[in-house]
């Protein structure tokens, strides 16, 4: 089985203290949603769970804890973008968290870590000449360190229209100069430049348009084949892996503007506050009319070894 962290919430740069007391006690209660009295119970346990995948924007707070996700095999994906504080009020210094991929891939291997460039808007402020340098100065500082980047351009859904009405999408004409000049720069610095559901417009510039989280990214990442059941994408154009979602919506305190994820700030701090690092949920606890079930939990790993 794989367990995803990062769709909801940001794990690492907020729970991660949590996120470590549930792998000491071996199991995690996971709310659904959109029916909240059904609740899930996973056990994490690397004998069942194949990869532990992470999205973050600060994988620094985790990092305390190596010894205690060393059992088990990790995908990164660490997001970098070059907004400002008036865009990303709460996400740390970029040097900071580029040091920490650093970190990580001498820690997992730089198969398991992959820079999220995403998502690309265009502002006065932030023009197609500004990404472009951004992303140079950033494949520049992880030469040597990164072999693989994700781009994706912004989807105005309504709770982004609504956080940030000034957000506006990357056209149709835009779209190939940041295509062509991204795959040109992860060429000059060993980086494969991957997609993230657009299409495939970008594939004649050298992007890879497969997805982003595949069967085989995955594989690569852990060192072995695994028989991963094919699972419907959250959108008709995913191909990826989804894994096993732990997190809650409107609970991550970075409030970028952009954010899928959050309702709004009232509701993140609410449910922030509500976060207890010894309960078995990620925010508040157990209710008298839960419904708890049982994740059904198996290794996908085949006993195929891989040669990557």
């Amino acid at each position: 089985m794989i367990i995803n962290t990062g769709m909801r919430t940001d794990i690492p740069a907020y729970y991660s203290e949590w996120f470590k007391n549930r792998i000491s006690e071996g199991y995690v209660m996971v709310r659904n949603p959109f029916q909240p009295q059904l609740v899930t119970r996973y056990e994490l346990n690397p004998k069942v769970v194949d990869l532990l995948v992470f999205c973050s924007k600060n994988p620094a707070p985790m990092l305390r804890f190596e010894d205690v996700l060393r059992p088990f095999r990790q995908f990164w994906f660490v997001t970098v973008t070059p907004y400002g504080k008036e865009i990303e009020p709460n996400v740390p210094d970029k040097y900071f968290v580029l040091d920490t991929v650093k970190r990580l891939t001498q820690t997992v291997g730089s198969n398991a870590v992959c820079l999220r460039y995403d998502p690309v808007f265009i502002t006065e402020k932030y023009s197609l000449a500004y990404h472009i340098r951004a992303f140079e100065k950033i494949a520049a500082y992880l030469d040597g360190y990164l072999n693989q980047a994700v781009i994706s351009f912004i989807d105005l859904y309504a709770k982004t229209k609504r956080n940030f009405p000034e957000a506006r999408e990357v056209t149709q004409e835009e779209r190939p100069a940041i295509g062509k000049a991204f795959a040109q720069i992860g060429r000059e610095h060993g980086i494969t430049v991957r997609s993230c559901c657009e299409g495939g417009e970008l594939a004649q510039f050298g992007i890879d348009v497969s997805g982003c989280m595949t069967k085989e990214i995955l594989e690569r990442a852990a060192g072995i084949r695994m028989n991963i059941p094919k699972k419907p994408g959250a959108r008709q154009e995913c191909h990826c892996v989804l894994g096993n979602d732990i997190g809650a919506y409107n609970t991550c305190p970075h409030l970028c503007r952009y954010c899928y994820a959050n309702y709004d700030k009232l509701s993140v701090m609410k449910h922030y506050a509500a976060h207890d690092p010894h309960s078995p949920f990620l925010t508040g606890g157990g209710r008298p009319d839960d419904i708890v079930r049982q994740a059904d939990q198996y290794s996908y790993l085949s006993n195929q070894i891989s040669l990557f």
